[in-house]
């Protein structure tokens, strides 16, 4: 079963599922061509398996020319449920991680177009490098702070938590009305704008207030 490390300590966390809501910063969704204020949240999936721990690299995939770092706030359940109550969700919640969303934009862009699935590509292997899990009894619950990735020390997005237009409670909330959720559920919480290619060599950082900082090479 795939895991992820827990900060500070020799425990793993066994993940069940992998959810990403899309075009959850207001900045990102123009970037994209969409209105964030029309929009519902959508998620899409990715396999347990894509996971890449920290201290791996990132290795660039097959069949695409265009990949893109997303970099996200990552949400780890330790208990699920069905219509989950968005004043409670938060009792949901493990602990928190710094994770990236790539993506072979080229594949997505025609999926777009042809009005297809996002599975070529968002869920392809290793697609979502992650750090370790932090705890909300070490950290808490972060809500407003720096959000940012660099690639080979330039500054490529940056944003802050509080632009989320979807909370992670309401995120929760939302998905445990599609989903019924589980312990060990991963959730991507979105991107701030910036997004852009990578190549093999690269060198990527990002950074989530209150979580911490990853480093991913590019393979």
């Amino acid at each position: 079963m795939p895991t992820l490390a827990v900060a500070g300590s020799d425990a793993l966390f066994p993940i069940h599922r992998i959810y990403c809501v899309g075009r959850n910063f207001a900045d990102h969704a123009i970037e994209m061509g969409h209105d964030p204020n029309k929009e519902p949240p959508f998620f899409f999936q990715k396999n347990p398996d894509t996971i890449v721990p920290l201290g791996q690299d990132f290795p660039y995939p097959t069949e695409t020319s265009d990949v893109h770092h997303e970099i996200e706030l990552v949400v780890a359940l330790q208990k699920g449920g069905i219509n989950i109550p968005v004043e409670s969700a938060l009792d949901h919640v493990y602990g928190y991680a710094v994770g990236l969303d790539m993506t072979r934009r080229d594949l997505q862009g025609e999926a777009k177009k042809l009005g297809r699935p996002w599975e070529t590509g968002k869920a392809f292997e290793a697609s979502a490098p992650c750090g370790p899990l932090h705890p909300v009894s070490k950290v808490g619950h972060p809500t407003e702070g720096e959000v940012w990735l660099k690639v080979n020390g330039e500054t490529r997005q940056s944003g802050d938590l509080n632009q989320m237009i979807w909370k992670v409670p309401e995120m929760i909330s939302y998905l445990s009305r599609l989903f019924e959720l589980k312990a060990g559920d991963l959730i991507f919480a979105g991107t701030p704008a910036g997004v852009g290619a990578v190549v093999k060599g690269d060198e990527m950082v990002g950074y989530v207030a209150g979580v911490g900082e990853i480093r991913f090479r590019v393979g």
